[in-house]
């Protein structure tokens, strides 16, 4: 082994070691520091887990380096199936990131919370992997044909749709937190992971010397957005209130009373005036979380759903905004008040306790609702 290689070799350990420490670090401070505001929450709704899964994805280089590192110890005897545990290493750490992705906030939807989903690709996941095997253990010595390694072809299409949806994930997530800058970069940084695979897959793509700096310089720079989106995330939830903290009350038609502590507002009147849709919609959701069983807690928003689509939420939140003078560190975000459940349901995050519905107020909206599933909820037949 040359010191060349050996410094790239060691390299790939170090930073992917040192990366997934500091993540997992993180997850636990998060654990550890944010108990209860996590345990309040659904039980889905943990970007603890999201960012477990990251740490042990980018652990899984470690795995890598240190197999890669063995395989040129022992040089010229080349370790038996090595390309073939190699591909299995690299969908291991593909299956991690899809796992995480299912609690990025701002992933595609049609894998974000759902769990019908995530199953499907979880087993198109293992059929990848079994399909690895199957193809080096049959091809064997023809295995490369014009410097293509045949069973490496299942796990690149695999890695090229995780790229897309990490693409997507990271960049709505960092745009979401106005950090335009980092979404540009993490795109870039993305499809650099992508590019470092390709020597894989296309033989002599590249010489070794560019195609490890190129891994070295993508697993770096991913670890590093990793960070930043951790760090974001921490903020996010020392800036979420708690839901038992809390408190809102129906008083009258377009009006309300809502204190939330931590924002700076106690017990504050908001007159929704004309914008009687917003309002309604917000007392669908007090009156679902306060009467509702478990299973009708939540609202389907999308079309065909009982409110159409997120910008309903989106402009309760933005009214109250409007209403109330806060600053710019106490405006209420969406995730303040609502908590996504899955597939396309919402809930308020306000414990039934916490809310308070003038009865006269809810018997008038029930009578005049045009879901009767409201008679069913309040025990108003």
């Amino acid at each position: 082994m040359t010191d060349l290689t050996k410094f790239h070799a060691l390299s790939h350990i170090f930073i992917s070691l040192i990366g997934s420490i500091l993540l997992l670090a993180l997850w636990y401070n998060i654990i550890k520091r944010f108990k209860q505001i996590l345990q309040d929450e659904d039980s889905k709704q943990r970007v603890d887990k999201g960012l477990l899964y990251l740490g042990l994805s980018i652990f899984v280089w470690v795995i890598s380096g240190c197999l890669t590192y063995v395989k040129y110890l022992f040089s010229p005897f080349e370790l038996t199936y090595y390309n073939a545990i190699n591909n299995f290493i690299s969908i291991i750490n593909d299956f991690f990131l899809l796992l995480a992705l299912f609690y990025f906030d701002d992933a595609p939807g049609f894998i974000y919370k759902n769990k019908r989903n995530i199953s499907t690709i979880t087993l198109v996941v293992f059929i990848t992997s079994g399909l690895t095997f199957f193809l080096q253990m049959l091809l064997q010595d023809k295995n490369e044909m014009y410097n293509i390694r045949i069973s490496a072809i299942p796990d690149f299409i695999l890695s090229g749709f995780l790229t897309f949806l990490l693409m997507v994930a990271f960049y709505r997530t960092f745009v979401n937190r106005d950090m335009k800058v980092v979404a540009f970069i993490s795109s870039i940084v993305i499809v650099l992971v992508f590019v470092s695979i390709l020597p894989d897959v296309f033989l002599n793509l590249y010489s070794d010397f560019v195609k490890n700096l190129i891994k070295i310089i993508a697993k770096t720079s991913f670890i590093a957005i990793s960070l930043v989106l951790a760090t974001s995330w921490v903020i996010q939830l020392a800036s979420t209130p708690k839901p038992s903290e809390m408190a809102i009350k129906f008083i009258d038609w377009s009006l309300i009373k809502i204190t939330i502590p931590s924002k700076g507002i106690y017990d504050t009147t908001i007159e929704f005036g004309s914008k009687t849709t917003q309002y309604r919609n917000l007392l669908k959701f007090a009156i679902r979380r306060k009467f509702g069983g478990e299973a009708s807690q939540s609202i389907l928003i999308s079309l065909g759903g009982e409110i159409k689509n997120q910008t309903y939420l989106s402009r309760i939140i933005d009214n109250i905004n409007e209403i109330i003078p806060l600053t710019d560190d106490q405006k209420l975000d969406r995730r303040d008040l609502f908590t996504f459940i899955g597939q396309g349901y919402y809930r308020l995050r306000v414990i039934p306790e916490n809310i308070l519905i003038d009865e006269t107020l809810l018997c008038e909206f029930v009578n005049s609702a045009d879901n009767q599933e409201y008679k069913s909820i309040c025990n108003l037949l």
